[in-house]
């Protein structure tokens, strides 16, 4: 995330300097911070006023809180419409992702795929590396979506989402599940699941009875799409990237 931040001849600031420039606290506030031993660089508790750090490399926290690196990556959310296709190209020149992003002046990587009939929260970047680590399995990620699907859901069906649900392609893990609403005829579920698979959640909830008829991701971790309108995009906030960043150890 690229914020102005005048740095010495060596590429270097002084931390309550650069506390205060990213919109910590005041210069103030920021020195007291440290000398309450609130605020670590690279692991460490930093107390010495006028400590000199790098921008772009330091790992630093306040209150425990981690805070974005100066960069000129971009890091964007966006709320993906459905029959959008999830890719930046399309040979068979449906609607793609190029088309919502096409006045920004990046190279965006998208962060894992939304099927094209599956609307919601999307995460665009175009530093490579946190787009490898936020889709990998290994870092377990939680994603949470909505879906309205057809049928009473039973509590016994969300009671036996959550002990388990066997795939074609192996055991489906549901963290959390809960019926929003529900009538004779269709029932609103969310659900919380770590994994990408493709169509995870429409082949999730056939398999227990209940198809899809329609599907919104809400939440990537603990980023929220909120009221974020349908093909709109927003830039991550500081304290969002900083969690995204502490959560794929980057």
């Amino acid at each position: 995330m690229t914020r102005e931040i005048a740095v010495d001849d060596d590429g270097q600031v002084r931390l309550q300097k650069l506390l205060a420039q990213s919109g910590v606290a005041s210069r103030r506030r920021c020195e007291e911070l440290m000398l309450e031993g609130e605020v670590e660089v690279d692991g460490e508790v930093v107390t010495r006023l006028g400590t000199k750090v790098d921008p772009r490399t330091a790992v630093i926290k306040v209150s425990g809180k981690r805070l974005p690196p100066i960069s000129d990556h971009v890091y964007l959310v966006l709320n993906k419409p459905r029959g959008v296709v999830s890719t930046m190209s399309d040979p068979q020149g449906r609607r793609t992702l190029s088309d919502l992003v096409a006045d920004r002046p990046e190279r965006l990587f998208h962060v894992g795929r939304l099927d094209t009939d599956t609307s919601g929260l999307l995460l665009l970047t175009n530093d490579g590396d946190f787009a490898h680590r936020m889709a990998h399995p290994s870092f377990e990620v939680e994603k949470t979506y909505v879906a309205e699907v057809a049928g009473r859901l039973a509590k016994s069906t969300v009671a036996d989402l959550l002990a388990g649900v066997t795939l074609e392609d192996g055991p489906v893990e549901v963290r959390r599940a809960r019926v929003i609403d529900t009538s004779a005829d269709r029932s609103i579920i969310e659900l919380v699941i770590h994994e990408g698979r493709n169509r995870i959640v429409r082949r999730l909830l056939d398999q227990v009875g209940h198809p899809v008829r329609q599907l919104s991701r809400t939440r990537f971790g603990p980023i929220e799409l909120g009221t974020l309108g349908g093909g709109k995009l927003r830039e991550l906030s500081d304290d969002e990237l900083g969690q995204l960043l502490e959560l794929v150890g980057l």
